[in-house]
């Protein structure tokens, strides 16, 4: 549950964020009206007379004109940044990598990517690379896990192994699962508008070069154009508080956050010298004044806090740093001090990834049979000891990379196994004729596969989904409506894939949720409705020991002495409903981040995770999790890697 907790800090470093904000708009407003104090007395010709020496409203103006340009600024570029991850990464100059692709080092990366999101339960973000960055470098950049990117450099793919890659890549999933990226791409558009001024300053220097005025003889004091010169020299040097400001800011939010996703990292991968020896390469290159990590794109100042490594050697050390020295990050990796590679060291490491040895071709972390003539798995390191991967066919592997075809895979999901699929068939017929048949091959293709592979399979098609226009979008959900309700029922597994879908592809999917209950106290209703869910799943499924629902219920209500919940408020399955369980989530995903734990500690209780979970109720429990905001417990998670490892 410390994904809650770090949410949570996220918030109280927001709150931190706008009083360092504030006090930069205050110094930058003091500064600005200081100097047009001086220069309105210099183009007077230097002396004052009297109180009312300066225009009525005189320093009001100044005040409004530049608040209202840091302002602006702001809410210019927190508009603009209103796609969220997508939009960072085409900021940094990332183009995105097609689920698709064939490159080998693509192929490589999205493999990793794929298998770092089912590992940590969410659903698989897009990919970015940044062609022309030959450094070390990557980030993550989004409003919430469902709507996550993660961009490396052009150089990471050239210059890491498989596993170093792999390490770089669960270092940033960390920032998506601790609450990171939200406050990060907030603090884009912070600083953007507190270094407005420097930038005005800059236009203004540009505008006064070719600015010019005929002047009377009789006209005391400077020029106008020399005014305005001297003016941008003037805010431009001013804008320096807002960098000075802005370097602050970055240093209080990132430090301590790139120690815990380096932890992260290792902890995803079970494997320290991922993420170790590329900061190893990153220290190395460094050390002979290549490029290491820096950045060249013009935005890179703006995106520094975002990165893995810093994006230049910085003359502001210390208490300013964006990021921590590398040798400290990798004493707390290893435990104890290690070396930077040397010259040698960096030239075999290097050379040995360029001829790319074994990469894994595989879509999936679960998939053994792809389009390429070797069947090949995913890196030992991250699945240790795992049995022959379940093979999935040829069709169904490309399928999940393709938007269109990927729409395929998640009717394809939907269609039952018995009568009821006639009916669901001559829907398709109707409303998309040309996918029909295929649909219909993909069921049958999915159905040889272990239930456990249902919702994996879901996760790796929303890349390939969500390059789908917002109108095709609404038009799959929709399909998915009908489909479901052709049968006038829904199922548990339909449920599980509606709720997954909506939340992730909706129109309003990767916007803010407002929390507005500090407390489950709040919400006895819903809490009620979602542990009956779950009580009536875990009883219905096939375990070692059978139980009544109200027992499992009850093992729930137990982590609410607060609500006072009985075994006479267990609903019963007639009562809870989609809609009324829809609600009760839509609800309880407006819960403050501290109080959502105690929540999923509940269902966690009501399924009694302590035993092996069937998969009916880890399907439940993460679609749950998806309504909420928040990635999979790992004894839900277990459930899944179970099978990655056994199949």
């Amino acid at each position: 549950m410390n994904f809650f907790a770090q949410q949570e800090h996220a918030r109280r470093q927001t709150r931190t964020l706008i009083l360092l904000f504030v006090l930069a708009v205050i110094a930058i407003v003091v500064a600005v009206n200081l100097v047009a104090a001086l220069l309105w007395i210099w183009a007077q010709g230097g002396t004052l007379s009297g109180p009312n020496y300066y225009p009525n409203g005189f320093f009001l103006a100044n005040t409004l004109i530049t608040v209202g340009l840091i302002g602006g600024g702001t809410m210019v570029e927190t508009f603009n940044l209103r796609d969220g991850g997508e939009a960072v990464a085409q900021m940094a100059g990332g183009r995105m990598v097609s689920p698709a692709s064939q490159d080998l080092q693509e192929r490589r990366l999205l493999n990793v990517v794929e298998e770092m999101a089912l590992a940590s339960g969410i659903a698989c973000p897009k990919v970015y690379v940044l062609d022309k960055e030959d450094s070390i470098n990557a980030f993550a950049a989004g409003y919430n896990p469902n709507e996550a990117v993660v961009a490396v450099t052009r150089g990471t793919l050239n210059r890491l192994t498989r596993d170093e890659l792999q390490g770089v890549v669960g270092h940033e999933f960390s920032h998506i699962l601790n609450g990171d990226m939200r406050l990060n791409v907030r603090l884009i558009g912070v600083l953007f508008g507190i270094q407005m001024i420097a930038s005005f300053g800059q236009h203004l220097l540009q505008f006064a070069r070719h600015f010019s005025a005929p002047r009377s003889r009789n006209d005391k004091g400077p020029s106008i154009q020399a005014v305005m010169f001297a003016l941008g020299v003037a805010l431009f040097v001013i804008g320096y508080i807002g960098i000075f400001f802005g370097r602050l800011i970055k240093s209080a939010v990132s430090r301590q956050r790139e120690f815990l996703a380096d932890a992260s990292a290792i902890q995803f991968t079970r494997n320290p010298d991922g993420i170790g020896n590329a900061l190893r390469k990153i220290g190395g290159l460094s050390r002979k004044k290549e490029s290491a990590s820096r950045i060249h794109h013009p935005n890179a100042e703006h995106l520094s806090h975002l990165f893995l490594s810093a994006i230049k050697p910085s003359l502001l050390s210390g208490m300013f740093a964006t990021h921590p020295p590398i040798k400290e990050r990798l004493r707390r990796i290893f435990g104890k001090n290690i070396e930077l590679l040397d010259a040698p060291e960096l030239a075999a490491e290097i050379a040995s990834v360029e001829a790319l040895p074994d990469i894994p071709y595989a879509a999936s972390a679960f998939a053994g049979a792809a389009s390429s003539p070797a069947t090949i798995v995913p890196s030992p390191a991250f699945f240790h000891g795992m049995a022959e991967p379940a093979r999935l066919t040829p069709e169904l592997e490309n399928a999940l990379h393709d938007p269109q075809a990927a729409r395929a895979v998640v009717y394809a999901l939907l269609l039952e196994r018995d009568v009821e699929r006639d009916a669901q068939m001559a829907l398709l017929q109707g409303d998309a004729p040309q996918q029909a048949a295929f649909v219909k091959y993909l069921a049958e293709s999915i159905d040889q596969l272990p239930r456990s592979a249902r919702l994996p399979l879901l996760d790796l098609t929303m890349p390939a989904l969500r390059q789908l226009p917002a109108a095709e979008r609404a038009i799959l959900l929709t399909a998915v409506d009908k489909l479901i309700a052709a049968d006038n029922k829904i199922t548990l597994a339909e449920f599980v894939l509606q709720t997954v879908l909506t939340r992730r592809l909706d129109v309003h999917a990767g916007r803010a949720i407002p929390v507005k209950f500090a407390n489950v106290a709040e919400l006895k209703s819903e809490c009620a409705t979602l542990l009956s869910l779950v009580a009536h799943v875990v009883s219905a499924a096939p375990r070692t020991q059978q139980e009544a629902p109200a027992q499992a219920f009850m093992r729930g209500a137990a982590c609410f002495p607060e609500l006072g919940l009985s075994a006479d408020d267990l609903l019963p399955v007639s009562a809870i409903g989609f809609a009324n369980a829809k609600t009760a989530l839509d609800r309880a995903n407006q819960l403050a981040p501290l109080a959502k734990p105690a929540l999923i500690k509940a269902l966690l209780a009501t399924a009694n995770a302590t035993d092996k979970l069937p998969i009916a109720a880890a399907d439940i429990l993460r679609a749950i999790c998806a309504a909420l905001d928040a990635p999979i417990p790992p004894a839900v998670a277990a459930t899944y890697t179970d099978f990655l490892r056994k199949a």
